[in-house]
């Protein structure tokens, strides 16, 4: 599994870039075909939640994609993961049917 990080009009802490890639690591635990997982950190417009993370991951035939804002990163990107493992539960399902 590929893993890209993108920080948009913000500098990103290593720290950060670290825990989001072991954070999306977790995705491998539901659905092994994983292609690649493009990470996307960016500043929100909401005062409430002002950080937004964006999450796409590339499978065999299929695209998901997560967005989610909160209020730090972490927080955001964990909202996305958990929202991403949902959906590959149930692409796993689908494509299981189907064979």
């Amino acid at each position: 599994m590929k893993k890209f990080f993108t920080a948009r009009h913000f500098d990103a802490s290593e720290d950060l870039k670290q825990f989001s890639l072991d954070t999306v690591e977790k995705l491998q635990r539901f659905y092994d075909n994983i292609i690649d997982v493009d990470i996307v950190l960016e500043p929100s417009s909401n005062d409430e939640e002002p950080h937004s993370a964006e999450i796409n991951v590339n499978v065999p035939q299929s695209h998901l994609k997560s967005a989610e804002t909160a209020a730090t990163y972490e927080q955001a990107v964990n909202e996305a993961v958990d929202n991403l493992s949902r959906q590959l539960k149930k692409y796993k399902e689908k494509r299981n049917a189907k064979y």
